[in-house]
């Protein structure tokens, strides 16, 4: 347009057509960049529509009177124009710029990506050998572990060969050692029996002639024995008083032995009503000649039980730790007796319990003796627990064929007496 008011030659470099676009980028856009692309040229695109009606409207300036005027005021409406065509070149030269750097901006971030991608292929490629390394090095241990089993497979099948084969051995040998005592025992009896043979009419003559000398002497012996037994007779019979005496004889012996024998026995009674004590009294304050000769415990029991009741003194006196005692033996031998004057010489209360009460408690056998031992607790003056038939409930833990019931009140007894107390 500006040929019409004088110009040697149209400015090309604000025309704003598709011509004065700078050539793009070296490397080609993705689809996002190349739609902003074309948006932004698209605001600087030639109108040839415009610039025919310019045209027009100028042969109809050329024909007004105003036409400097309208002249001027095109000239400077084409400088404005220009200018705001340079101002949109500048916009578009920045927008390149924009997308240059979107463009550098985008190739970091894909290069970023493109980096963790292959650290992330780098990471999973290390991961994945260190696995294959991990799965060989399991799988040499799985095989040397099959090696070992299969070496120590094979050491049991020639040991058990071995113990076979021996087993084999002894049992031959034995047989055949059983089969020569039977040989050496078969022709042993052999030989007997051909002795026994050879023998037979030897010991049969024998036997007749020591049973014909047998029978001889015995009626030679009762012959003689009848001739002077008769002998005897006759000579006593014809002396009468031989027959006096012997009769007061015979009759004062009957007596004596009779007499002995019930006097003796009455005697025996007298003397045990006396300073004996029946079989069902058990326990007496009656002394008898016996307990007065027998002492009626050993010196070693006695001196262990006095070091007992001394030592449970003193412990009382200087508010000490108690000690437990065991005592093992027979009924009737004075354990509960020896507890009662324990305890009454100490200055202690004492309490008596069996052990055959315990057990038939089952469960609640374990609440009884807490309750026992913490009511024990209660007394100022402390108390001498002590427990008679102990056997029927204490024994081995390890023990089969105890209970759970009595298990646990064993280990509650156990417990509360497993250290020394005050009370």
């Amino acid at each position: 347009m500006s040929w019409l008011f004088g110009y040697s030659k149209p400015q090309n470099s604000g025309s704003g057509g598709e011509g004065g676009i700078p050539p793009p980028p070296p490397q080609p856009p993705s689809k996002d960049d190349k739609k902003k692309i074309e948006e932004a040229i698209s605001g600087f695109k030639f109108d040839s529509a415009a610039l025919e009606r310019a045209a027009k409207a100028a042969r109809e300036l050329e024909k007004s009177k105003h036409a400097k005027e309208a002249f001027e005021l095109a000239r400077m409406n084409e400088h404005t124009q220009q200018l705001e065509y340079q101002s949109k070149i500048k916009e578009y030269e920045a927008g390149l710029e924009q997308l240059k750097i979107q463009q550098i901006r985008i190739q970091q971030e894909e290069r970023r990506k493109t980096l963790e991608e292959e650290a992330r292929i780098q990471k999973h490629r290390v991961e994945y050998q260190d696995m294959l390394a991990r799965k060989r090095q399991e799988d040499q241990l799985a095989q040397q572990a099959r090696m070992h089993e299969e070496t120590l497979r094979k050491q049991e099948e020639s040991v058990q060969k071995q113990e076979a084969l021996r087993r084999q051995t002894i049992e031959y040998e034995a047989n055949l050692r059983h089969q020569n005592e039977l040989k050496q025992i078969e022709a042993r009896l052999r030989g007997e029996a051909q002795v026994e043979r050879e023998n037979r009419q030897i010991r049969l003559e024998r036997s007749r002639v020591e049973a014909r000398e047998h029978r001889e002497t015995v009626l030679q012996s009762i012959q003689t024995a009848g001739s002077v037994i008769g002998a005897g007779l006759d000579a006593f019979l014809v002396d009468k008083n031989k027959v006096f005496t012997a009769v007061g004889a015979a009759t004062v012996l009957a007596g004596g032995i009779y007499a002995a024998k019930f006097g003796m026995g009455t005697m025996a009674r007298f003397i045990e009503s006396r300073i004996g004590k029946p079989k069902l009294v058990r326990e007496t304050s009656r002394l008898n000649t016996v307990d007065l000769l027998r002492h009626p415990i050993k010196p070693t029991l006695e001196a262990h039980l006095r070091k007992i009741a001394i030592a449970t003194r003193h412990t009382k006196a200087n508010k000490g730790f108690y000690r437990n005692v065991l005592m093992a033996g027979p009924p009737g031998t004075g354990k509960t007796m020896f507890a009662k004057s324990l305890a009454t010489h100490s200055g202690l209360d004492y309490a008596i319990m069996t052990g055959g009460d315990i057990a038939p408690l089952g469960g609640d056998g374990v609440t009884a003796v807490h309750k026992v031992f913490n009511w024990a607790k209660t007394s100022r003056k402390g108390v001498l627990l002590f427990v008679d038939e102990a056997d029927a409930f204490l024994r081995k833990r390890e023990q089969e064929r105890i209970s759970e019931g009595m298990r646990a009140t064993l280990n509650a007894f156990l417990y509360r007496t497993g250290e020394q107390s005050q009370k």
